[in-house]
């Protein structure tokens, strides 16, 4: 099956400086593990279009767009401790806004069956209003206001270890959109407890699962298995879209949870039977260990073309079972 993969140079310009985590190294071994997985034959390397204000603007305010454009285009410098920017920076990230959008009007034209949007800076801790913890603009909420406001019901299933407080926000009273947010807890930014499940007509929308750390895969799967596939049921998404961030994996220096690139292959094969034929797009997020990093890539999207690669096997016995229950107890009283 074909996978757009969306990516593009202007990424590697957006510069966070000698020693960050996130690093245009980064997209190298994304590259590295896709080549590594063997799946070369069924991607569809693009790079993708600018978004416009307005694709932006049904996210973010006017006057941060224009704040954070005029901040990159005079220089830059850092926005607060964890993330700074430069001239290239604002390019960097609007293509990564871009990315997502261009990734649809392919997958509606039917050139693949998924697409994954290889981007920095990534995205999901940008709120409307503020940029933050390495993300500019966020690339997987302009994706689903786009296909929110054309009449789509979207499932946004984020598993960065680190909550993504900004998606969580955009859509909290929003019932178009799902958000489902796995994530250590606790951990940066300190947001995603179990009872934050949406506000006014998105009461119930919201479902994080803030896990302990050392959690491994086979409580992910239980998760998704028992407390989020019956409310993708009940949802019905017509197209699901993956914060997929591999910092939970176990050799992230960043993070504490257990999980290893089996168990990126493992949820990827659960998410596809959520998500409608041709209807899948995935955003880079974290993930701080190059190797892990792009065997965990590998696995994902070899898995999105439904192929095996199994580079690792997929763990199990770590802790988290409570809040599995904890979380099934607390959607048997949701109104969604």
């Amino acid at each position: 099956m074909a996978i757009v993969v969306e990516t593009h140079p202007a990424y590697l310009a957006h510069d966070t400086g000698a020693g960050h985590p996130e690093r245009p190294a980064r997209l190298d071994a994304v590259v590295a593990g896709l080549e590594a997985a063997a799946v070369s034959e069924d991607l569809v390397w693009v790079e993708p279009r600018a978004a416009t204000r307005a694709e932006l603007e049904r996210v973010h305010p006017p006057a941060h767009l224009d704040e954070l454009e005029a901040f990159c285009l005079a220089g830059g410098g850092h926005i607060d401790a964890d993330t700074s920017a430069v001239t290239g920076s604002w390019n960097a990230a609007v293509l990564a806004a871009g990315s997502g959008l261009d990734a649809i009007e392919r997958l509606d034209r039917g050139e693949a069956s998924a697409a994954f949007c290889v981007v920095r800076p990534p995205g999901h801790h940008a709120t409307p209003q503020r940029s933050m913890g390495f993300c500019l603009l966020n690339n997987v909420a302009v994706a689903a206001a786009a296909l929110a406001d054309r009449g789509e019901r979207v499932l946004v299933y984020d598993w960065d270890a680190h909550h993504g407080n900004g998606t969580q926000d955009a859509f909290y009273g929003d019932p178009r959109v799902l958000y489902v947010s796995a994530h250590q807890w606790p951990l940066y930014p300190g947001t995603g407890a179990l009872d934050d499940t949406g506000e006014a007509a998105g009461a119930g929308y919201t479902i994080n699962l803030p896990f302990p750390p050392g959690t491994t895969g086979d409580v992910y799967l239980a998760a998704l298995d028992e407390v989020v596939a019956p409310a993708v049921e009940r949802f019905e998404p017509t197209w699901v879209i993956v914060s997929a961030g591999f910092d939970a994996h176990r050799a992230d220096p960043l993070t504490g949870l257990n999980l290893t690139a089996g168990d990126f292959a493992d949820q990827t094969a659960r998410v596809l039977e959520m998500a409608p034929r041709g209807r899948l797009v995935a955003f880079l997020e974290g993930g701080y260990d190059l190797q892990a990093l792009a065997l965990s890539s590998g696995a994902f999207v070899a898995g999105l073309a439904g192929l095996a690669f199994r580079p690792e096997p997929s763990s199990s016995g770590g802790p988290g079972r409570p809040v599995v229950d904890a979380a099934f107890r607390s959607r048997s009283e949701a109104p969604m």
